[in-house]
C-alpha cells in the first residue's frame, strides 16, 4: 500500500490515539513546563489545516499548520506512529504542508521541537529549517528548539 496525505478533522480515533501516543511520548522526555501540545480543539480552529497519512485505511501520521495571522504558519503535532516508521510518512507530511503555505502565500513556516528528539531536528534540517530565536509566545527554554523556514 501507499501513503496518502489528507486534510481531515483530527476529530476521529485514529488520530486521536497518534494524539495520545504523541503526548505519551512527550511526557516521557520533557517536563510540563518545557511540552507545547495543542489539544483537538485547538486543531479544529478555522486557522488550523490538519494533515492524516494514511497506510491503506490506517492513519499512520499527522501534523497541523497553524497559521499565525501574519503571513506565518507554525508546524503542530507532527507525529508518525512507530509501526510506520520507515514509510516516508514524516517526508510526505512535510512535503503536502509546505505545498500548502506555498498555496496559502505564507512567509515562513516556524516550529518547536525538543533537543531530546535527534530524528525530528533532522527531518527539518533535511528540509531548510535553521535555528531561530523564540517566537510567538514562547519563551527561551533550554529544552527547547525553535526553527524557521522561509517560504516565498
Amino acid at each position: 500500500m501507499s501513503v496518502t496525505i489528507t486534510l481531515e478533522s483530527p476529530r476521529q480515533d485514529g488520530v486521536v490515539r497518534l494524539l495520545e501516543l504523541s503526548d505519551a511520548y512527550a511526557q516521557s522526555l520533557y517536563p510540563p513546563e518545557s511540552n507545547h501540545l495543542v489539544d483537538l480543539s485547538t486543531l479544529e480552529k478555522p486557522t488550523v489545516s490538519f494533515f492524516v497519512a494514511r497506510n491503506g485505511d490506517e492513519v499512520v501520521g499527522c501534523c497541523a499548520l497553524v497559521e499565525a495571522g501574519d503571513g506565518t504558519a507554525e508546524i503542530k503535532r507532527m507525529f508518525v506512529d512507530p509501526e510506520a516508521r520507515g514509510l516516508k510518512v514524516a517526508s510526505k507530511l512535510m512535503n503536502a504542508l509546505e505545498a500548502l503555505a506555498g498555496e496559502k502565500q505564507l512567509t515562513a513556516v516556524q516550529l518547536e521541537t525538543g533537543i531530546y528528539q535527534p530524528e525530528a531536528i533532522g527531518l527539518y534540517r533535511k528540509y531548510g529549517y535553521i535555528e531561530i530565536e523564540p517566537f510567538g509566545s514562547y519563551l527561551p527554554d533550554p529544552l527547547s528548539l525553535f526553527m524557521e523556514k522561509r517560504i516565498v
